[in-house]
């Protein structure tokens, strides 16, 4: 009774399209595993050739689309469940300052770049954020609260491609590039860390270097990660402040959205140590699951030919945004020495 009551509909109604996005991610899951391409790419990219079924009147349509939000919210929380304060004592404040600099300067980068290039400030919050923190589940965690209009889905869905490819790229490329840089692997993990947009490219990248390389790489990658929540509540404030906030009914939306609740809530309660090590591991697994699920259904709802629409100055803007993060990394750990 409880589940269902915080389902807008009946779970019978709802089960097809559930049922539909888990194959997908689970398909997805099976050839990321046999062929190393990225699920979260792969599971875009599939649900992208079975729009028809998010289609009105298809049985499929009420679950994928409760799927595409519920769950997604899910996973975004579960996330909170790796991160802690102890990760700041490892890594130091000059390179945690250095991170957290890092995030902020790119989505302001991104709100001038936009202006540039004629895209609207939601595109800006949307890109900057998910280039800047974590990629995939910072975006579909950002496009949650950014106020709705009709190329929503459609930006969503093209964000989301572009950042996973161009993490995949930054997977290949990066690694090669600590030698000539004179990086030890210390400093190559916070420079793959600090710069690859996916938490799986990331944890890829660095230990394919080394094992030190591959943990700094990790947690510098998790501190970003725990910037979520402080984004997604400033990006929530400006939007109130300025009177652009979606509005159901008359009533304004939640401050911060419950999604964003429970990931600081698990996040301080692991900060404590509350959580248990092994039941931490498998909230992150969870929270994978969730995240590849909700993004195939993300990707049924959405029309490839629309999404081929967002035109050639999207994609130069994500690009730019990459480069100016990879630039900002650089420089600090050359400063930093």
């Amino acid at each position: 009774m409880a589940l269902a009551a915080l389902l807008p509909g009946r779970p019978a109604d709802l089960f097809p399209g559930f049922a539909v996005s888990v194959l997908i991610a689970a398909t997805a899951q099976f050839l990321s595993e046999h062929y190393g391409a990225p699920a979260m790419l792969l599971a875009l990219l599939l649900g992208l050739a079975l729009n028809f079924l998010a289609e009105d009147g298809t049985r499929t349509a009420p679950g994928i689309a409760v799927t595409a939000r519920t769950v997604l919210r899910l996973g975004v929380a579960l996330l909170g469940a790796r991160i802690s304060v102890d990760m700041l004592a490892i890594l130091g404040w000059p390179l945690i300052l250095l991170v957290i600099g890092g995030v902020i300067a790119t989505i302001l980068f991104a709100l001038a770049a936009t202006r540039v290039v004629g895209r609207s400030w939601r595109f800006a919050l949307l890109t900057g954020g998910s280039v800047a923190i974590c990629g995939a589940s910072a975006a579909m965690a950002i496009a949650a609260v950014l106020p709705k209009h009709d190329r929503s889905e459609r930006d969503l869905v093209f964000t989301v491609l572009a950042v996973t490819v161009l993490s995949t790229v930054a997977m290949v490329i990066y690694p090669m590039l600590a030698a000539p840089l004179g990086f030890d692997d210390r400093t190559a993990g916070v420079f793959l860390g600090g710069t690859i947009h996916d938490v799986a490219q990331v944890v890829g990248a660095g230990f394919s270097i080394s094992p030190e390389a591959g943990e700094t790489a990790t947690l510098v990658k998790l501190i970003r990660v725990s910037m979520l929540a402080p984004v997604v509540l400033a990006f929530s404030l400006i939007i109130r402040a300025r009177g652009l906030a979606d509005t159901a009914g008359g009533a304004s939306p939640p401050l911060l959205p419950g999604f964003v609740v429970g990931f600081l809530a698990l996040a301080a309660l692991n900060s404590l140590g509350v959580i248990p090590a092994p039941l931490a591991e498998a909230a992150g697994a969870v929270s994978r699951w969730c995240l590849l699920i909700s993004i195939a259904a993300v990707g049924v709802k959405t029309s490839l030919k629309k999404m081929l629409e967002v035109g050639a100055a999207a994609i130069a803007l994500l690009v730019i945004e990459t480069v100016f993060l990879g630039g900002w990394i650089l420089a600090g750990l050359h400063l930093l020495g």
